[in-house]
């Protein structure tokens, strides 16, 4: 009998005395400072996500993630002068003064590759530590034009198109921080810095403003911070009853 407790106590494997396999998922927020050719058009961002997938028994980890880009500083604000009158206004079909907001919209999605480096004497556990992930996947963003109150006929449908810059391409991404894992696990979270290179495009036949289309390449680049809450999903442990 006691050599068959001590079997099953070795079978009960936990997060406070070994390295685990978990599957994840994770809510996220950051923070972005522009780079490259994105500065010249946006100002600071934030973005809200989810971040998904496996940390194997030797600590790696397998994920992929997808956020949402929102700002509220356009740098670009000479896009509408095409139809704005002398005063520097655009008039709806009523004849009135339309009430126009411009925002930054976007999102990311990429698949991450990384590995989970414990610390002796800080880490509480052998899954908790720095990790460092880098990635592979997408980068978009536009100019978003909301007419509030739907009244000007100039941007609606295909006409909106040719002002709202949408971009996109293939991006990487790096990101380095610290990963945490409460031995009662309840409390799951990580932190810390991230960065984006997109090779972008425009995906716009025509700018209206510019009259002609755009057919540069773009350098844009994000940094920045990021906090998420993580919920693992724990296999149920193995026991025998003697």
């Amino acid at each position: 009998m006691l050599v068959s407790a001590n079997s099953m106590r070795a079978q009960s494997r936990n997060v406070k005395d070994s390295v685990i396999t978990t599957g994840f998922i994770a809510a996220t927020y950051g923070f972005f400072i522009p780079g490259g050719d994105l500065a010249d058009r946006f100002g600071d961002n934030s973005t809200i996500g989810a971040f998904g997938g496996y940390k194997s028994k030797r600590n790696n980890f397998f994920a992929a993630e997808w956020n949402y880009i929102f700002g509220y500083k356009v740098k670009e604000d000479g896009i509408l002068d095409s139809i704005k009158t002398s005063g520097g206004f655009v008039i709806d079909q009523e004849g009135k003064i339309a009430d126009l907001r411009i925002f930054e919209r976007g999102f990311t999605a990429h698949v991450q590759f990384g590995h989970l480096f414990p610390i002796k004497g800080i880490s509480p556990n052998k899954n908790s530590g720095i990790l460092v992930t880098c990635g592979v996947g997408m980068l978009q963003h536009k100019i978003r034009i909301y007419d509030n109150g739907g009244r000007s006929p100039q941007l609606r449908g295909e006409y909106l198109k040719g002002y709202d810059r949408l971009t996109s391409g293939v991006s990487f991404s790096q990101f380095i921080g610290y990963w945490y894992m409460s031995n009662s696990r309840y409390l799951n979270a990580y932190f810390g810095f991230e960065a984006y290179q997109g090779i972008t495009k425009s995906r716009r036949s025509w700018d209206y403003d510019l009259m002609r289309a755009d057919t540069r390449t773009r350098t844009d680049l994000l940094y920045g911070a990021r906090v998420g809450f993580v919920i693992p999903i724990y296999r149920r442990g193995r026991g025998e009853y003697i």
